[in-house]
C-alpha cells in the first residue's frame, strides 16, 4: 500500500532505455533534484548501473558516490533497485525514453494504479508528459499537485489454444496485433463479438486497439483517431485483401474473439509492440476491456488536441503555425 500524505518522503520509480544518448544527463539531473527535494528513487537494474556514471556529472553528488545506491549525503535513501514488491508503494513512475519506454512502464504499474510521468528522450513521444529540458519543471508540477490524471482504458488479452487451454495473458495500453511471421502471404482470421460473427478477414493481420492506441499502429493502417475519453475497441485490418473491409469501432463492453483460420504456423500475437507469442492454427485471441486503468500525468495547458497539433501536425498550415 502507498503511504498516506506526509508519511515519509515521496517515492519515485524510474525506468528508462539505455540506448538514448541523453539518458545519463537526465539521470544526473534527476539525482540532483531528488537529493534537493528529499525524494526516494527506485531505479530498474539497468539504470542503477548507469547511476554512478550519471552522478559524476553532478559535482555535489561526487562525495556520496561510495554510498550512492543506498544513501544520500544526509543519510537518507537516495536510490535503490526497483523490485516488484516496491511497485505498490510508489507515488509516481518516471519513464526516461520514448513511447515504448512509457508503455513498458505502464504495464509494470497499471495493476497498482501508480501514475506514470513520461520524459521524452526519443523523437515523437506522443504519450510522454514533457521533453528533457522540462524534467525539473514537470516534477515540480507533480510535487505541487498541479497536474491532471488521464485514466486510459487498457485491454485484457488472452490467447487460447485449439484445445481450449489458456496459454498467455497480457495487458495492453496501445494494442494487440495478430500478424503473420516471415511468409509474404495473406492470412485468414474470423472475428466474433458477443457470440455473433463480425466477419472473416483475409489480410496481413488485424490490430485491436484502445483509444490511446488509435494514434499508433492502427492509425498508420488506416484506422480512426479516437479521443482517449471514449471507451471503445478498434478493430483495424492490416492490408485487407477485400477493399470493402474497413476499420470497425466497437463498444468497450464487447468481448472480441479472433480465431486463426489459416493453416500456417507463421502467426504472431504482439502486445504494445513489445511482448509476443507465436500462435498455431485453431488458436483464439480473446480481447476485452481490462479492469485496470493506466494513469498518465498531464501537465497544465496540455491536451489531447494540442498534442495532435504538435506531434502529428494535425490541422492545416495556419493551425500548425499556432
Amino acid at each position: 500500500m502507498r503511504r498516506p500524505d506526509g508519511a515519509g518522503p515521496r517515492r519515485l520509480g524510474v525506468v528508462g532505455h539505455a540506448r538514448y544518448d541523453e539518458l545519463e544527463a537526465a539521470l544526473a539531473r534527476l539525482l540532483a533534484f531528488a537529493r534537493g527535494r528529499g525524494l526516494e528513487l527506485f531505479l530498474e537494474d539497468d539504470l542503477l548501473e548507469a547511476a554512478p556514471r550519471a552522478a559524476v556529472r553532478t559535482p555535489d553528488l561526487v562525495p556520496a558516490l561510495d554510498v550512492l545506491l543506498t544513501l544520500g549525503g544526509d543519510g537518507t535513501l537516495l536510490a535503490a533497485v526497483l523490485t516488484p514488491d516496491l511497485v505498490p508503494t510508489l507515488d509516481v513512475l518516471l519513464t526516461l525514453g520514448g513511447d515504448g519506454t512509457l508503455l513498458r512502464g505502464a504495464r509494470l504499474v497499471a495493476r497498482d494504479a501508480v501514475p506514470v510521468l513520461g520524459i521524452n528522450l526519443g523523437h515523437l513521444g506522443f504519450l510522454t508528459t514533457a521533453p528533457p529540458s522540462e524534467l525539473e519543471a514537470a516534477l515540480e508540477c507533480w510535487l505541487r499537485g498541479d497536474f491532471e490524471l488521464d485514466r486510459r482504458m487498457a485491454l485484457d488479452i488472452r490467447s487460447v489454444g485449439p484445445d481450449g487451454v489458456a496459454r498467455g495473458e497480457y495487458l495492453a495500453l496501445n494494442d494487440a496485433v495478430l500478424h503473420k511471421g516471415g511468409s509474404a502471404r495473406v492470412i485468414r482470421l474470423q472475428v466474433t463479438a458477443l457470440r455473433e460473427e463480425v466477419g472473416s478477414y483475409s489480410a496481413d493481420g488485424i490490430i485491436l486497439a484502445t483509444p490511446t492506441g488509435s494514434t499508433a499502429y492502427s492509425l498508420s493502417a488506416g484506422g480512426p483517431i479516437v479521443h482517449p475519453d471514449v471507451d471503445c475497441i478498434i478493430a483495424t485490418p492490416i492490408s485487407p485483401h477485400t477493399l470493402s473491409v474497413r476499420p470497425l469501432v466497437l463498444r468497450a463492453e464487447e468481448t472480441l474473439t479472433v480465431e486463426v483460420l489459416s493453416p500456417t504456423e507463421e502467426l504472431i500475437l504482439t502486445i504494445d509492440g513489445q511482448e509476443s507469442e507465436r500462435l498455431i492454427p485453431g488458436a483464439r485471441v480473446v480481447v476485452r476491456r481490462a479492469d485496470e486503468r493506466v494513469c498518465l500525468v498531464r501537465l497544465p495547458e496540455s491536451s489531447f488536441f494540442s498534442t495532435l497539433r504538435r506531434k502529428l501536425r494535425w490541422g492545416d498550415l495556419e493551425e500548425r503555425k499556432r
